[in-house]
């Protein structure tokens, strides 16, 4: 049965109560928007600088400031991102994008930092975040890492496939209502549409297994590359980012006129890389 108003007469006064209802009003916590940023520093090659929708080529004097604010590199380039107050440094790869989600403060001090990044290489190392109410994270196509302290490295793929390689302290990997905490000397992967997968030891390792498979379709000869690396790594082939499967798995038809060699480069989280010149007849 619905509670129903009653109107009481108090000293000349109309109070309006409601018999058996109790309002509790929770406390919520508070954001205060003060100037925070991001400072660019040690520009290497092509970086730009993105704000309010518009390009230019980056400056080290330049900062992200506002939500959308962003950077993005080109081939052999890098640039780093400061967090102000020292909290710590993104550095940013090569053919990666990373954009201002927020830059907050709480009420009691705690910063909140989410930054987005779409497709690239980012390498973090942060100091311990003392206030309970401060945030680092980073949001992929696949999920978020959230971060409390520590020094990590974070592959994206053109797929969104997001994968994490915790050097020290730990990192929340969260996607599809599911949080996996990827610890110290630990590794794993998020796709797309699935919760994290399960954390392995870091291998940091850049092997490449492979095989070129010759096929006639329609009489035309063909030829693919087909390779496998560690299911955390990034793969370009002639500079060309690739998607591996939860394998590691992936190939590419090759178009062996124009390039009679290719170069495959793998790439760790943490950043190790190695290239390979392969050769076929």
């Amino acid at each position: 049965m619905a509670n129903t108003p009653k109107t009481v007469k108090v000293g000349g006064l109309l109070l309006l109560s409601i018999v058996g209802m109790i309002s509790i009003v929770e406390a919520r916590e508070i954001r205060v928007r003060i100037n925070r940023w991001l400072s660019l520093q040690q520009l290497n090659g092509q970086v730009r600088f993105w704000q309010g929708g518009n390009s230019r080529a980056a400056r080290s004097s330049d900062r992200l400031q506002a939500v959308g604010d962003g950077v993005t590199t080109g081939n052999n380039s890098s640039v780093v991102l400061a967090i102000d107050l020292g909290i710590g440094q993104v550095n940013v790869s090569e053919r990666t994008r990373v954009n201002v989600r927020a830059l907050e403060s709480t009420a009691n001090g705690g910063r909140v930092t989410r930054l987005v990044v779409p497709t690239g290489r980012v390498q973090l190392k942060v100091r311990p975040l003392s206030n309970p109410d401060s945030q680092l994270d980073i949001e992929t196509p696949a999920g978020v890492a959230g971060v409390r302290g520590t020094q990590f490295g974070i592959n994206v793929q053109r797929s969104g496939k997001m994968s994490i390689a915790t050097k020290q302290g730990k990192v929340e990997s969260i996607a599809q209502g599911q949080n996996v905490m990827v610890n110290s000397g630990f590794q794993n992967f998020t796709i797309p549409g699935e919760p994290p997968s399960e954390p392995v030891p870091i291998t940091n390792d850049t092997s490449l297994k492979y095989e070129f498979v010759r096929s006639i379709d329609q009489g035309v000869r063909r030829l693919r590359l087909s390779a496998q690396v560690d299911p955390v790594n990034s793969v370009l082939v002639n500079g060309i980012e690739q998607n591996t499967d939860r394998n590691g798995r992936f190939s590419v038809e090759l178009d062996t006129i124009s390039f009679p060699t290719i170069r495959v480069t793998v790439v760790t989280p943490l950043g190790r890389r190695q290239g390979y010149d392969l050769a076929f007849q």
